[in-house]
């Protein structure tokens, strides 16, 4: 079976039902535990097996989260895909595990495919932040800092700790629009490590990289993104 790519990044809020942060006077809200984040998009872009651009977009958009997550794990339980994520065993898998559980929701594929929970090999999920600390080993770094050293923009408009006032403020298409950046510079990321890996040459590197830019700018989610990327940096390699 020949498996393709999927990237992923969640955006999620606090479940006010599980969890009320207590807030001191002159200090910065903490993050929440693991178990009280609520998913509410699901940004996801699917590659073909030579990573070619097959689809951008959310998964469950406009369902309640039951079966936004049931739509997931149906998705890769049927397709099968490399997972490529960043920070995703820190984050947006344990989350969606989480909500799986809450929710009665099976999620098969992760526990029946060693693959996907296995940390030390590229198959099945790939977490580029896992691969760029060495498992562990080097201190963690987010993706707008690890982005911006490539060429692309990192975080635009918005940041994570938006979030949760953008969602109460009902501007749920704004946070689509960032996950969905997130995810595109995941992908990036991915096949700048690949050139780093040795994996790709700098041609093919350079025509997939292109490739792929071609279909984000005709996606509207993306134009901020695609406005504010350092094409010279990103495409520029040392090797031909």
């Amino acid at each position: 079976m020949k498996r393709g790519f999927l990237v992923l990044d969640i955006e999620t809020v606090p479940d006010r039902t599980l969890y009320t942060p207590e807030v001191k006077a002159g200090e910065e809200r903490a993050f929440p535990p693991l178990w009280a984040h609520r998913p509410i998009v699901l940004g996801v872009l699917w590659l073909d097996e030579t990573y070619r651009f097959k689809r951008l977009g959310v998964i469950g958009e406009g369902k309640e989260e039951p079966d936004m997550l049931s739509d997931f794990s149906a998705f890769v339980e049927r397709e099968r895909p490399h997972l490529v994520t960043y920070n995703g065993r820190g984050f947006d898998l344990p989350v969606i595990a989480l909500r799986c559980l809450r929710h009665g929701v099976p999620l098969a594929f992760y526990y029946q495919d060693r693959d996907y929970r296995y940390r030390y090999s590229d198959e099945g999920h790939f977490d580029l932040c896992d691969a760029l600390t060495d498992h562990g080993a080097a201190r963690a770094m987010g993706l707008d800092a690890i982005a911006r050293l490539i060429g692309l923009p990192g975080k635009v408009g918005v940041d994570g700790s938006q979030v949760e006032g953008l969602f109460n403020a009902g501007q749920l298409e704004v946070i689509k629009d960032y996950c969905l950046s997130d995810v595109a510079q995941t992908a990036l990321l991915l096949f700048r490590f690949r050139l780093l890996q040795g994996h790709l040459t700098g041609h093919a590197y350079r025509t997939i990289v292109t490739d792929l830019l071609t279909a984000f700018a005709a996606e509207p989610r993306l134009a901020q993104f695609c406005r504010h990327i350092d094409h010279e940096r990103l495409l520029h390699t040392a090797i031909p």
